[in-house]
């Protein structure tokens, strides 16, 4: 009888031994995902306020810091960024071909530029920041519109159609690019419309 008790003791025992390292097995993973959730947390934060915070320059307007015509420009989604100012070089260079003496034009073309190519280029994809991405497009495009007067609607939006679908033909000009930014926007939240415009004020500029 003894000998029954003491086993049935140390199966007690065991099975409480068990019952602990399984709480605290549960406690650790509970503890990782938390710390893995406020980490990707941090890191989408962090993203979505440098999305906020890229702006077009002047310099990148005036000629000072044009790239080199790039080679293989369209081997991978992202391409060529020689010069680190967040546009395509290729998509640059273009825009600068096709509007060398307007430099308002090339503002307002050049900050939409910007905007679609950090949808291809963003290192954390998920709701939050792609949705920061819409937010900033829908300024671009406010930019893009802002050159051109209301007066003659006709006018104004084929003007406006034509300003935009150069841009975004430039951007997405082979299928990879165009397939990517499917699924990127499958990630889009809701968001309003931006009031703001351009990045430049454009009064500053003679033309």
């Amino acid at each position: 009888m003894e000998k029954i008790k003491r086993l049935w003791a140390h199966k007690i025992v065991r099975m409480f031994v068990w019952a602990l390292l399984i709480l605290l097995g549960l406690y650790l993973v509970l503890v990782a995902f938390r710390v893995v959730h406020f980490f990707n947390l941090d890191k989408t934060n962090a993203q979505v306020e440098k999305i906020h915070n890229t702006k077009l320059t002047l310099n990148d307007v005036m000629r000072t810091n044009l790239p080199p015509e790039p080679v293989d420009a369209d081997e991978t989604v992202a391409g060529i960024d020689a010069n680190q100012n967040g546009i395509r070089d290729d998509v640059e260079l273009a825009i600068f071909k096709e509007y060398p003496n307007s430099a308002k034009t090339r503002a307002v073309l050049l900050q939409y530029a910007l905007v679609l190519q950090m949808q291809m280029t963003l290192p954390v994809v998920n709701k939050e920041t792609v949705t920061a991405t819409a937010e900033d497009r829908s300024k671009a495009l406010n930019c893009v519109w802002s050159i051109t007067s209301r007066e003659n609607m006709e006018r104004f939006l084929e003007i406006t159609e034509k300003n935009e679908n150069f841009v975004k033909e430039l951007q997405l000009n082979t299928e990879q690019r165009k397939k990517y930014r499917e699924t990127f926007y499958e990630y889009l939240g809701s968001y309003t419309a931006s009031h703001k415009g351009c990045d430049i004020d454009l009064s500053t500029l003679s033309n």
